[in-house]
C-alpha cells in the first residue's frame, strides 16, 4: 500500500502496492531511527536524496537512516549528532523534569 498526500490530511491509497516493512525508533534524547527501505520526498513530492553514508546497516542486516529530532542538525532532515552537542532532551524526559520543578498546589 502506498499513500500519496495531496493536501494535509488527504491521502490517496494505492492498494495494489504492498506496504514496506518500516519501523521508526524514537531514540532517547536522540534522532528518529527509521528501519527499512524508505525513500523521502519534500513537501512538493520531489525525491530527497539520502547522502552517501547516511543509510546504514544494522548487525541484523536491516537498513536504517537517522532523522533529526532536535532541530540542530545542519544536514536536515538527517541527523548529524547535534543533539549530543546541544544537550537535546526528548519530550518525555523534558516533561518529567518540568513536572519535578513545579510547586505542588
Amino acid at each position: 500500500m502506498v499513500l500519496t498526500y495531496l493536501e494535509p490530511n488527504q491521502a490517496l491509497i494505492h492498494e495494489d502496492e504492498e506496504m514496506p516493512d518500516i519501523t521508526i525508533e524514537i531514540r532517547k534524547n536522540g534522532p528518529y531511527r527509521v528501519y527499512g527501505d524508505v525513500s523521502l520526498v519534500d513537501h512538493d513530492g520531489n525525491p530527497v536524496p539520502i547522502p552517501e553514508g547516511k543509510r546504514k546497516v544494522s548487525p541484523e542486516g536491516k537498513t536504517w537512516i537517522s532523522l533529526c529530532r532536535c532541530g540542530g542538525s545542519v544536514t536536515k532532515p538527517f541527523c548529524d549528532g547535534a543533539h549530543g552537542r546541544i544537550g537535546f532532551i526528548g519530550a518525555e524526559e523534558a516533561v518529567e523534569k518540568l513536572d519535578a520543578t513545579r510547586p505542588l498546589p
